[in-house]
């Protein structure tokens, strides 16, 4: 993150903008209603912190088990980032773009279930929940914390099926030739932790060595993200040309719902 910071010269971190980005933290409370106590703030303090707490009744033993969630802002208005305080994924990250592709993740599905929900991605540490743009976080946020809270305490598995669980797209195979396996070092190591800090990803989907043409795909917070073309094109395309020099452009690659998104954005 800090060498990509100082290739955008400690602008906005790749074409995200940082102003707004504060950590709140909220709990809910596993009780017949959902109860709030914010926090105030000394005077001429920020950010401001909330926090509210999260109690879950164990009737075997008799006493409540507390979780505190934390959510932090997102470059796009409509995703937020919630840390559960335990890690999520193990092994890189998951998007569901749809409730049809959560149908393998007991977290993914239920946060589905909740009215609003447009897409779920898991990062290492942090839940990217993304909603409607007439949906309420005010609403929804009591909402997410019950089920990512629900989840935690349930003991079920993050995958009912491990093994199409975290995207290996730059995993470097035998085959690769030496631009491709630049292009994925790249992307992993450099690239991918400083995307994954705004909430979402960044997939490698091919590179044409005729063009010198890179496809990625944009996910989590990120693939709705206004800023995204802005992302691909002062951070990530820059830095791939300076150290890839086969490398002449990169290209976004839309899933079936941004393209919906794109098209009905077109006609209005």
């Amino acid at each position: 993150m800090r060498g990509l910071g100082r290739l955008l010269k400690r602008g906005n971190r790749l074409g995200f903008s940082k102003h707004n980005n504060h950590r709140f933290i909220f709990s809910a409370t596993r009780t017949v209603s959902y109860s709030s106590s914010p926090v105030t703030s000394p005077p001429n303090s920020f950010p401001l912190y909330t926090s509210q707490q999260s109690r879950i009744w164990n009737p075997f033993q008799g006493q409540r088990r507390t979780m505190f969630i934390q959510t932090q802002s997102t470059p796009n208005p409509s995703s937020l980032m919630f840390y559960p305080g335990k890690p999520v994924m193990d092994v890189g990250s998951a998007d569901f773009p749809n409730a049809r592709s959560a149908m393998n993740s007991p977290l993914a599905r239920a946060l589905y279930g909740i009215d609003g929900i447009t897409r779920v991605f898991f990062g290492s540490d942090f839940v990217t929940v993304t909603k409607s743009e007439d949906a309420s976080w005010d609403i929804l946020k009591p909402e997410i914390f019950a089920v990512i809270m629900d989840f935690y305490s349930s003991g079920q598995p993050l995958f009912l099926d491990s093994e199409a669980a975290a995207a290996k797209d730059t995993a470097i195979h035998e085959d690769d030739s030496e631009t491709v396996a630049m292009i994925k070092e790249l992307l992993e190591t450099r690239i991918r932790p400083a995307v994954q800090d705004d909430g979402g990803d960044i997939v490698y989907r091919g590179f044409d060595p005729e063009t010198g043409i890179v496809k990625l795909q944009m996910q989590g917070a990120c693939s709705g993200c206004p800023s995204s073309s802005v992302t691909l094109k002062s951070g990530i395309e820059n830095m791939l040309m300076h150290y890839v020099p086969e490398v002449k452009s990169v290209e976004q690659e839309l899933d079936a719902e941004d393209e919906d998104a794109a098209v009905a954005g077109q006609m209005d």
